[in-house]
């Protein structure tokens, strides 16, 4: 008989390990908490969950196997990567171009959360490094008597901690972002986090890197 959860000492050893590895900020975390500083907690909320919707698709793409078919293929994870670098340079480059709107119109308002949701999705998913994580971290934690969904709930529930920890990250940074209103500093500061983004996936993103 399979089972859809590890037992609970491996459940527990996964949570634990998810916690840990959840807190610590990476291309995510850096989204989160500019876009939390310049725009406030709403666009701050939008981006953990695009940023959620990315990672689950990562999860999906390493639970099918095919971060395994990216890892041994040089050529698809260079322009997988090479493809999420460019996007970041484009949207750091319309953010430093366009100053943001000061207009409180209710379309705007939620044409711009779309917006910041599907950036927060592309910046997680357009990181081939991620599905890689997963594909190498989940493994440890599955039961021998796992069976083909056990790698996905757990891919599902670590996407889930991940979004408590950065929900947290977008609300203290948005008590920051206060201390920030009127000084134009936005649009630098989401402009300039996705050339960092952009310059550190493709001067990091090694295939080689654990």
């Amino acid at each position: 008989m399979t089972e859809l959860l590890p037992s609970f000492p491996l459940l527990l050893a996964f949570f634990a390990a998810s916690l840990l590895l959840a807190v610590t900020p990476g291309a995510g975390v850096m989204y989160i908490v500019t876009r939390s500083l310049a725009e406030g907690r709403a666009a701050g909320l939008a981006s953990v969950l695009g940023v959620a919707l990315g990672n689950l698709g990562n999860a999906i793409i390493a639970s099918l196997g095919l971060a395994a078919l990216i890892k041994a293929s040089p050529l698809a994870f260079e322009v997988i990567r090479y493809g999420g670098v460019l996007y970041l340079f484009f949207l750091g480059w319309k953010a430093l171009k366009k100053p943001a709107s000061e207009s409180g119109n209710a379309d705007e308002s939620r044409s711009t959360s779309r917006r910041v949701v599907l950036d927060g999705f592309v910046v997680a998913l357009f990181n081939p490094k991620t599905a890689l994580f997963f594909a190498a971290f989940l493994p440890q934690f599955v039961s021998p008597r796992g069976g083909a969904l056990q790698p996905l709930l757990l891919a599902m529930l670590f996407v889930a901690i991940a979004a408590v920890t950065d929900t947290l990250y977008a609300l203290f940074a948005a008590v920051a972002s206060m201390r920030l209103a009127g000084r134009n500093v936005g649009r630098f500061l989401v402009g300039g986090t996705y050339f960092a983004i952009g310059l550190l996936t493709a001067f990091t993103g090694s295939r080689a890197d654990p």
